[in-house]
C-alpha cells in the first residue's frame, strides 16, 4: 500500500486573492450609489518624494483604478509646492479623493503631519486627517452619531491588514462586532504614525492583545482584561524585546522598511500566521513556510483595493443628490458597515 504524502502545513495566500473580492464590492457599491450614467470618480495622487516603492505603488494604483472604473491622476510636484497643490485639489469639484505618498520630509515628521491636515476631510481617502485618526484611536466608527450613516475613513494599509485577517478567518464572526479578535495575541513590528501605530490600535480596539515593536522597544495595546475598556490603552513594556513577544503571538505582522531586517523564524510559534506589509521581505520565505500555518508575503494589492473602497465611502458620505433611488439611498447608508 502506497504511503500517503503528508500535506503541507503552511498555506501561502497571495494579495490578489484577497483584493479581488474587495474590488468587486467597491465596483458594485459604486454602481448602485451613482447609477449607470455617472462619470468615473477621480483619485488625485500626489508624489513629492523620490521613493521607488512609492512610484511602483502609484503605477499599481493607476492600473487597478483604470481596470475598475476609476480615474487615477498622478501629480508629481516639488515638496515645497505640495501644500498649494493639495489646497487646489480640495477646491476642485472634479477631484473625488486625494492621496499623498509619505514620507515626504524624512527628517521631519511634523511637516508630513502638517500635509496630512491639509487634505480636506471629505476628500481624505487615506483617513489620516485629525478627525478620522481621532475616531480610529477612540474607537468611534461613525462621523455622524447618533444617526451612524457615515462611516469614518480608516488608514489604507492598516485597514488592508484587517481585511486580510478577516479573509484568513482570524476574526471570529460568532463574536460581537468590535470584539472579534478577543483571545488573539498579535505582534506588529513597525510603529510608524502612518501604518504601525494605527494598525496596533485597530487590532486592539477589535479585542486583540497587541505587542507593538520598533527600535525603541515594545508597547502593549489592549482594551484591558476581558476587553472591558471601550477603547485601547497603551503600556510600555520596559525591558521587553522582539524575542519576548514572538513566542507568545498567534499572528506576526511585519512592516520594517529594510532589506536587512528578517523576523527570527526560530522564535515564531508553531502554526503562527505571518503577514508582511513592507516593500521588503521581512520573513525568510522558505524557513517561515516550515513554521507558519499561513504566510502572506505582501499586502500591496489589498491596500490599493481598500483605497478604492475608501473612495467609494467618501462618495457615499456626501449629501444625497435629489432624485436618488430608494435602493441607492439604502446602499449609501449601509456602505461597508462592516469596516
Amino acid at each position: 500500500m502506497a504511503t500517503q504524502d503528508v500535506p503541507k502545513t503552511c498555506k501561502v495566500i497571495l494579495s490578489d486573492t484577497i483584493a479581488k473580492k474587495l474590488l468587486a464590492e467597491a465596483r458594485e457599491t459604486l454602481a448602485t450609489i451613482q447609477g449607470p450614467n455617472a462619470s468615473k470618480p477621480t483619485l488625485a495622487a500626489f508624489l513629492a518624494n523620490d521613493d521607488p516603492a512609492a512610484l511602483q505603488y502609484a503605477e499599481w494604483s493607476k492600473k487597478t483604478c483604470e481596470e475598475n472604473g476609476f480615474n487615477f491622476d498622478l501629480r508629481k510636484v516639488d515638496k515645497e509646492l505640495l501644500e498649494e497643490a493639495i489646497v487646489a485639489a480640495n477646491q476642485d469639484d472634479s477631484v473625488d479623493g486625494i492621496l499623498v505618498y509619505y514620507p515626504i520630509w524624512r527628517s521631519n515628521q511634523q511637516q508630513d503631519r502638517y500635509i496630512q491636515e491639509t487634505v480636506a476631510l471629505h476628500k481624505d481617502v487615506e483617513g489620516l486627517c485629525h478627525t478620522h485618526l481621532f475616531n480610529m484611536y477612540h474607537n468611534i466608527r461613525f462621523l455622524d452619531p447618533p444617526h451612524n450613516t457615515k462611516k469614518s475613513i480608516l488608514p489604507c494599509t492598516p485597514l488592508a491588514i484587517v481585511k486580510t485577517l478577516e479573509h484568513l478567518q482570524i476574526y471570529n464572526p460568532i463574536l460581537a462586532y468590535g470584539n472579534r479578535l478577543f483571545g488573539k495575541t498579535i505582534t506588529v513590528i513597525n510603529r510608524s504614525e502612518v501604518n504601525g501605530r494605527p494598525l496596533a490600535a485597530l487590532l486592539a480596539n477589535d479585542g486583540a492583545t497587541v505587542y507593538s515593536v520598533d527600535i525603541t522597544g515594545v508597547q502593549l495595546f489592549t482594551r484591558g482584561s476581558g476587553i472591558r475598556a471601550p477603547r485601547h490603552q497603551v503600556h510600555d513594556k520596559e525591558g521587553w524585546q522582539l524575542k519576548d513577544v514572538l513566542p507568545l503571538s498567534d499572528v506576526v505582522i511585519s512592516g520594517v522598511p529594510s532589506e536587512e531586517f528578517k523576523v527570527p523564524t526560530e522564535l515564531l510559534r508553531e502554526g503562527a500566521v505571518c503577514i508582511n506589509f513592507s516593500s521588503h521581505r521581512n520573513f525568510d520565505g522558505p524557513a517561515v513556510k516550515e513554521k507558519a500555518s499561513i504566510y502572506v508575503p505582501s499586502t500591496g494589492k489589498v491596500t490599493i483595493a481598500v483605497l478604492l473602497r475608501n473612495l467609494v465611502r467618501l462618495i457615499a458620505n456626501r449629501p444625497t443628490p435629489e432624485g436618488t433611488s430608494d435602493a441607492a439611498e439604502k446602499t449609501r447608508n449601509e456602505v461597508f458597515q462592516d469596516g
